[in-house]
């Protein structure tokens, strides 16, 4: 950056910033001594100023090694998008410089690593969710999660929802909603083969979830419709269940029905059409 360090330190008053080519270089153990050089300018300089955006910009490049270093506890997580936690981090390395004062009289290190940190959980809890889930379900995974832990360690076994929920002071229906909510947390395929299934003989072998998988039976619907049908049929005169029978039981054109019944084709459609009107109306009017 072009830009005169000299008129900077005339400006404060303070020394001269060093002029850094690549602050990334820079080793952290030497980062930490030079970073409070550019504190005492970054709090004196004008906001806005190329002065003040190279001592900014200085700060942040040679501090990015916590960003890395905080980052590096979460390759496992199961994200897989090590580019994106960087990013949200240096977020976080951000800003915690533009909130850093020197008379807290603690290393920025220490200040700034729980703000990194906080910027990486806050994007694992708002965007690695597979399916949405509320905020107060998905804090609450993480107390159960770590109460479960807990009670592994010094009980050697699994907590019931009755102790994890009088552990935590809530109710077992929350404590249960919550160990729900964190199905939602991660998502597989249905085309996953199915693994660990030892008593699957070998014509079975090769299956997925999509093959073993239920669907809805289309007959149900129909059950449902019928059995709601019933007593708005009770309602129709001996008549007209009989051309319902005859047109949609035996499946008889309304010709056939009006041959029948002695009346026209025409006179057996609108009969129809005035039944089916009464008996969809009915329907969509239940409770």
């Amino acid at each position: 950056m072009a830009i005169s360090v000299e008129a900077a330190a005339v400006k404060t008053g303070l020394p001269a910033l060093p002029e850094i080519a690549d602050p990334r270089k820079i080793a952290p153990k030497d980062a930490r001594a030079i970073s409070k050089l550019f504190f005492d300018q970054l709090q004196v300089l004008e906001e806005g100023t190329a002065e003040y955006q190279y001592a900014r910009n200085t700060l942040i490049e040679m501090n990015l090694s916590l960003v890395q270093f905080t980052a590096s506890r979460y390759r496992n997580h199961g994200s897989g998008q090590m580019e994106d936690i960087i990013q949200v981090g240096t977020i976080g390395l951000i800003k915690a410089i533009d909130r850093f004062e020197l008379s807290r009289e603690v290393e920025f290190t220490t200040f700034a690593i729980p703000w990194i940190a906080g910027e990486i959980k806050r994007f694992f809890r708002d965007t690695t969710w597979s399916v949405h889930v509320p905020r107060r379900l998905q804090e609450l995974r993480v107390t159960l999660a770590k109460a479960k832990e807990e009670f592994a360690t010094t009980l050697g076994r699994e907590a019931t929802i009755a102790e994890l929920a009088a552990h935590l002071e809530i109710s077992e229906e929350d404590a249960t909603e919550g160990l729900i909510a964190s199905n939602g947390y991660t998502a597989g395929s249905i085309d996953l083969p199915i693994e660990g299934d030892s008593n699957a003989s070998p014509s079975a072998a090769g299956r997925t979830y999509a093959d073993v998988t239920g669907s809805c039976d289309p007959g149900m619907e129909l059950v449902e419709n019928l059995h709601a049908l019933a007593p708005l049929m009770e309602t129709l005169d001996e008549r007209e269940r009989a051309i319902v029978q005859m047109r949609f039981g035996q499946e008889m054109t309304q010709s056939q029905i009006g041959a029948r019944l002695g009346v026209s084709q025409m006179h057996v459609s609108r009969i129809l059409s005035r039944i089916i009107t009464r008996l969809r109306h009915g329907l969509l009017t239940q409770d």
